[in-house]
């Protein structure tokens, strides 16, 4: 410890601005913007190091590598949604439709929200590695969540197992998916079709069309 209390970490590789953010935040940040744009596999342990200013041995002191950067990243897309929707499961004030749309906007928000597009990190082939059980779990629970919600509307309340059980992963699926829509949009030019076009307004459409889906004709976020 250092004479003003704080632990001294091992020296870094060169100088940064100060971010106010720890030094495993720092790593979160660089691999996030290295995962994204360049891939999982193509990323080097020391080129997040380097990117996080620091030395490829420090980045060992505070992770264990890149797939606990890589795990940590995919459960921070998922656990904020899983914790609204036990809320919004418990909450009684509130029609069923209006906290299923409140949970599909707000999702599509986390997903979409970010400096970087952390929903596409999805579709790499390592995710599917047992390192990754944890964010599965988790993912599986936040779908089970959106199915209870969908099964109180008064459309879901109607349906069959099989036939709630396929709306559910329509739902999801359309959620998701809309990281395939947020990373076409940024590719695009800032003067294209899409100019002007908020992550809030994409949210809410999301979520108007998801509950079209559940079979609800006329969603609270519907004008």
């Amino acid at each position: 410890m250092g004479s003003t209390g704080r632990r001294v970490g091992r020296p870094r590789a060169a100088q940064r601005p100060e971010s106010g953010l720890s030094a495993r935040e720092e790593l979160l940040n660089a691999a996030a913007a290295l995962f994204t744009s360049y891939g999982y596999a193509a990323t080097t342990t020391r080129a997040i190091a380097e990117r996080a200013g620091m030395r490829q041995a420090t980045m060992y002191h505070y992770v264990g590598g890149k797939e606990d950067l890589l795990a940590e990243l995919l459960e921070s897309t998922v656990t904020p949604s899983l914790a609204l929707a036990g809320r919004l499961l418990a909450e009684e004030d509130r029609t069923a439709e209006e906290r299923l749309w409140e949970l599909c906007r707000s999702d599509v928000e986390l997903l979409c929200g970010g400096a970087h597009n952390l929903g596409s990190l999805y579709l790499l082939p390592e995710v599917r590695g047992d390192r990754f059980a944890g964010f599965r779990r988790v993912r599986a629970e936040l779908r089970e969540a959106y199915g209870a919600l969908l099964a109180a509307t008064g459309p879901g309340a109607a349906l069959g197992k099989e036939e709630l059980a396929l709306r559910t992963d329509l739902v999801f699926g359309l959620i998701e998916g809309v990281i395939l829509v947020h990373r076409s949009h940024a590719a695009q030019a800032s003067d294209g079709p899409h100019a002007g076009r908020t992550v809030a307004a994409f949210a809410a459409a999301t979520a108007d069309a998801a509950l079209r889906i559940a079979g609800v004709a006329a969603p609270p976020g519907a004008p």
